[in-house]
C-alpha cells in the first residue's frame, strides 16, 4: 500500500476537495502540508456541501486522523469557528483524531491588517490575495520572527514575541501603510483565549507522521491551491506565499520523499485562475461565461469569479515536471457538454517563436499566445456515466488526447460534484487498475 500526495496542477480549485474525500477512504491520516484560510476545498456528500479552509478533508470521516503540517500556517480564530461548525454537523466529535503541528506558524491580527493595507496601495497592479494576512505570515517565518504553536503555548515567550512584534508592525502600519496601530493587550487577551481552546490539539506531528507511518499507517498528503501558483515554480509575482507542490508535501508535514510513493495532480477539464496574474487560454466571451456558469466558478473562500479558459497543457505539463506526477484526476468533464469544439492549448507563440514549456519570464507569460488543437465536442450529459467506455467517443477521444499532451496517464474522471459522479481507473493506493478503458 502507497502514501499518496494529491496536488493541483493548475491555479488552483481543481475539485481537490472531491478527489481528497474519495481517496480518504483507504487512508488512515489525512494531512495538510502548507497554505492557509486563503485555500477552500469543496466537499458534496449526499447532497450536503462543506468548505473547509484549514481542517483537512478526512474530518468528515469519523474513523479517520487529521493533521495540520508544520507548513501550514494558522488564523486560531478562524479555526476554532470551522471546528465548532464541523462539530455542530456532527462531524470532529473525537478531538483525538485533530492534530496541530506544534511548529505550524499563526496568523496574527498584524498580517492581515498588512495583506490588505498592501493590497490597496497596489491599485491595479495588485496580486490578488484574499486579505487573510497569509503572505505577511510566511513573511514572518522566514525573517524567523514569526510566533509559532509552540510559542503560543509558553506563556512568557509569547508575551516577549508579541511585545516586539507589535511595536515593530505598529510602527510600519503607521509610517508606511497609513494605517492604525494595534493594541497589545486586546491582542495578548485574547490569543490567551485561544490558546486555552487549541492547546489539546497541539503537538510535535512529524515525529507522529513518522511513527505511523512506520507502523505501516497509510497516509494521504492534502495541498492546497496549485502548482501555477508555487512561490517559486509558479508565475511570480501572481502566486502563493508556500511551496505547493510534492516537495512541500516533504518540508510541511516532516516526513521524508520516501514516504510518498504516488503522486496524482487534479486538473479540470478546462482552466481557471482567481485573482491576477497572467493566464494565455482565457476566454472573454460567451464561452467564457458558458464554463463560469456551467462549472459555477466562483471561489470557495472569496466568492470571487474565476477566470475561465480553455485546457493549458503546457502548464499541466510543467506540473507533471515539478511534482513527478504519477497520475492526474481530470474534474469537471461534465461541464464542457454542449461545445461544438473544444480547443487544447498545446503551446505558446511569442514573437514569432513556438514554446513548449512553462516560461519563467512574467513578461513572455502576460504576451503569450495560446497554439490550439481543436477536438471535437458531445452533446450528451456525463452526470450519470460511471464507466470510461459509457462516456461519449467525443469524451473518450478528449480525455486520450489531454494524456498524450501532458505526458502521464488520467487515473480519475469526475463527472460532477458528488462523490458517485466519479469514473475511477485507477486507485493510487492499489497496485492493479480499478476501471477499464475499452
Amino acid at each position: 500500500m502507497a502514501n499518496v500526495a494529491i496536488i493541483g496542477a493548475q491555479w488552483g480549485d481543481e475539485g481537490k476537495g472531491k478527489i481528497v474525500d474519495l481517496f480518504t477512504q483507504d487512508a488512515d491520516i489525512i494531512v495538510r502540508f502548507q497554505g492557509g484560510n486563503n485555500a477552500g476545498h469543496t466537499l458534496v456528500v449526499d447532497g450536503q456541501k462543506t468548505v473547509l479552509h484549514l481542517v483537512p478533508s478526512g474530518a468528515l470521516h469519523a474513523d479517520k486522523f487529521c493533521v495540520i503540517g508544520n507548513g501550514v500556517v494558522v488564523d486560531p480564530e478562524f479555526l476554532i469557528e470551522e471546528i465548532d461548525a464541523l462539530k455542530r454537523r456532527g462531524h470532529l466529535q473525537d478531538d483525538s483524531r485533530l492534530r496541530i503541528s506544534e511548529q505550524a506558524h499563526v496568523i496574527m491580527p498584524y498580517h492581515k491588517l498588512i495583506d490588505q493595507a498592501r493590497e490597496r496601495l497596489r491599485g491595479e497592479g495588485m496580486i490578488g490575495t484574499t486579505g487573510r494576512g497569509i503572505g505577511p505570515a510566511y513573511e514572518d517565518k522566514v525573517a524567523r520572527v514569526g510566533i509559532r504553536f509552540v510559542d503560543l503555548l509558553e506563556e512568557d515567550t509569547f508575551r516577549e514575541k508579541l511585545e516586539r512584534n507589535i511595536a515593530e508592525k505598529n510602527f510600519y502600519l503607521k509610517a508606511i501603510l497609513k494605517e492604525n496601530t494595534l493594541d497589545f493587550d486586546a491582542i495578548h487577551r485574547s490569543y490567551g483565549l485561544f490558546r486555552e481552546r487549541l492547546k489539546g490539539y497541539v503537538e510535535n506531528t512529524g515525529l507522529l507522521l513518522d511513527r505511523e507511518v512506520r507502523a505501516g499507517k497509510r497516509v494521504l498528503f492534502e495541498g492546497a491551491q496549485g502548482t501555477l501558483l508555487d512561490v517559486d515554480h509558479g508565475t511570480y509575482p501572481f502566486v502563493t506565499s508556500s511551496s505547493t507542490i510534492t516537495g512541500g508535501a516533504c518540508s510541511g508535514s516532516g516526513i521524508g520523499p520516501q514516504h510518498i510513493q504516488q503522486v496524482i495532480g487534479i486538473s479540470k477539464a478546462y482552466t481557471t485562475r482567481v485573482g491576477s496574474g497572467p493566464f494565455p487560454t482565457e476566454l472573454h466571451g460567451p464561452d467564457g461565461e458558458t464554463l463560469r456558469r456551467e462549472g459555477a466558478e466562483f471561489g470557495a473562500t472569496t466568492g470571487r469569479s474565476r477566470r475561465c479558459g480553455w485546457f493549458d497543457a503546457v502548464g499541466v505539463r510543467h506540473a507533471v515536471r515539478t511534482n513527478g506526477l504519477t497520475g492526474l484526476a481530470l474534474t469537471k468533464l461534465d461541464v464542457l457538454t454542449g461545445f461544438k469544439q473544444i480547443p487544447i492549448c498545446t503551446a505558446y507563440r511569442y514573437e514569432g517563436s513556438t514554446i513548449n514549456e512553462f516560461p519563467a519570464s512574467s513578461k513572455i507569460m502576460q504576451n503569450a499566445k495560446p497554439v490550439y488543437q481543436e477536438m471535437n465536442g458531445w452533446d450528451s450529459p456525463l452526470d450519470a456515466v460511471r464507466k470510461f467506455s459509457d462516456l461519449p467517443a467525443n469524451a473518450q477521444k478528449y480525455v486520450r488526447r489531454i494524456e498524450e499532451v501532458i505526458g502521464t496517464e488520467i487515473i480519475l474522471v469526475s463527472v460532477g460534484p458528488g462523490r458517485e459522479q466519479t469514473i475511477l481507473l485507477k486507485n493510487p493506493f492499489e497496485e492493479k487498475p480499478v476501471g477499464s478503458r475499452q
